[in-house]
């Protein structure tokens, strides 16, 4: 486990603790089935068990724990086959949302993209691997919308916070952010190329290497 730390100061002390327990769990440092231990966090951080208790609720919603009456809270995380799943129904739509985009996007959502792009490439090469997640993900949401689909919109953004917690894990390699960044311009050459089997082509690839290097980085159960 990481060192121990003292909370100062902090915009909220629930959020800042489900922060730790998430990358905790999804980085494999608490294992699938492992307790996570209310005293063990408090005399750690120093803090009471009520924010502890509120941020065991909030990874339940989340599905990265399971509270079991009378025995606690235990460490779900991601199994193989939910990573599985989860590409399994990225790949279904966002292949889709990216052929709708190409004929529907407008040059407004054609700028954003551009500058997603290039942003992405600056903190790349800082290797400021946070930003560039953030980005990542503004980059997927233009393309969403330019499917011109309200309901494909809805329905990627309800597992959205699924894939956050793959990238997160996934970024925190800082030897793949050259890899992620060269695969999203694949796709915005596509675009502009207004070729919707390039296009679909350079998605696929991008995440079917995106679903190699959460399996490479999770340390999940077969």
């Amino acid at each position: 486990m990481s060192g121990s730390q003292n909370f100062v100061n902090t915009v909220s002390l629930t959020d800042e603790l489900v922060d730790i327990i998430r990358d905790r769990i999804l980085k494999g440092e608490y294992k699938i089935g492992e307790k996570i231990k209310e005293n063990q966090i408090a005399t750690e951080f120093k803090v009471s068990r009520t924010p502890i208790r509120e941020a065991f609720k909030q990874l339940e919603n989340e599905g990265l724990i399971d509270y079991i009456p009378n025995r606690g809270c235990f460490a779900k995380g991601f199994t193989r086959q939910d990573i599985e799943d989860i590409y399994a129904v990225r790949k279904a739509l966002e292949i889709m949302a990216v052929e709708w985009a190409v004929s529907r996007i407008s040059d407004s959502q054609i700028e954003q993209l551009k500058e997603q792009s290039e942003l992405m490439e600056f903190y790349t090469a800082k290797k400021d691997s946070d930003k560039v997640l953030e980005l990542n993900s503004a980059y997927h949401e233009i393309i969403y919308d330019a499917a011109g689909s309200r309901f494909m919109a809805q329905i990627l953004r309800s597992y959205k916070e699924y894939i956050e917690q793959t990238r997160k894990v996934i970024l925190y390699e800082q030897a793949y952010l050259e890899e992620i960044l060269r695969e999203h311009k694949e796709i915005l050459a596509a675009i502009l190329a207004k070729d919707a089997n390039a296009a679909k082509e350079a998605m696929s690839v991008h995440l079917a290497e995106s679903q190699r290097r959460a399996k490479s980085q999770y340390k999940i159960e077969e």
